[in-house]
């Protein structure tokens, strides 16, 4: 079975995204829950924080990073399994 490249990364793309953004929103609410992991992840996503458009910021780059590593996942899984 191969998986398929551009498929793949979208999806993992779009669950790594949608993540970081909900932490973001969560740690800026009243609940200030994953404010630790907010500040661990903004050392690597650049302009991510506990605000509405730092998490906007933090959510897409959570979707590029998700998108590469699911593409280069995806890539791996083909190349081992022929």
């Amino acid at each position: 079975m191969k998986l398929n490249i551009k498929k793949l990364s979208i999806a993992i793309g779009l669950t790594w995204g949608l993540y970081v953004l909900a932490l973001g929103w969560l740690a800026a609410s009243s609940i200030d829950w994953g404010d630790p992991l907010v500040s661990a992840f903004s050392s690597l996503y650049r302009g991510y924080d506990t605000t509405f458009w730092g998490s906007i910021i933090g959510g897409i780059w959570g979707f590029v990073d998700g998108a590469v590593f699911g593409a280069l996942a995806a890539y791996f899984y083909n190349t081992v399994n022929k």
